[in-house]
């Protein structure tokens, strides 16, 4: 099991770029999918990344179509954090924004490709806003 808290959001311009993370708490050496969702009010959930970690190891970032090129996602092992770079931000970009884990164990040492469906995702953060102004 493991918990997640993310933070780093807020207000920014179009055109600017916000870093968002996510602390893991517990161990997801054996194998996780980690993905980056994000919602507005009255929408659904909408994942915008996704990328699979096991022993330190990341591997198969995928991301949404509509955020290519703009978002990254990446992981700090040292201090167990997982973090959305998002840059040239856009007024559609404003929602709440969740991080979310799924444990999938690793048979071999295979690296999996990860869903980007948040039906998917059985652990989840408390979210945090971002709202850009233009």
């Amino acid at each position: 099991q493991v918990r997640l808290l993310e933070s780093g959001g807020g207000s920014v311009q179009t055109g600017g770029s916000l870093k968002l993370s996510c602390v893991v708490s517990g161990s997801t050496d054996g194998g996780y999918c980690m993905g980056w969702f994000r919602q507005v009010t009255g929408k659904k959930r909408e994942g915008v990344a996704s990328l699979y970690t096991y022993r330190g190891v990341i591997a198969n970032r995928d991301y949404a179509e509509s955020v290519k090129g703009r978002f990254t996602a990446t992981r700090d092992n040292r201090v167990n954090t997982l973090y959305l770079q998002i840059d040239r931000v856009d007024p559609e970009d404003t929602a709440m924004y969740y991080c979310a884990a799924e444990p999938r164990p690793s048979i071999d040492g295979e690296l999996y490709s990860c869903p980007r469906d948040n039906d998917q995702y059985r652990y989840w953060g408390q979210g945090t806003q971002v709202t850009v102004s233009s």
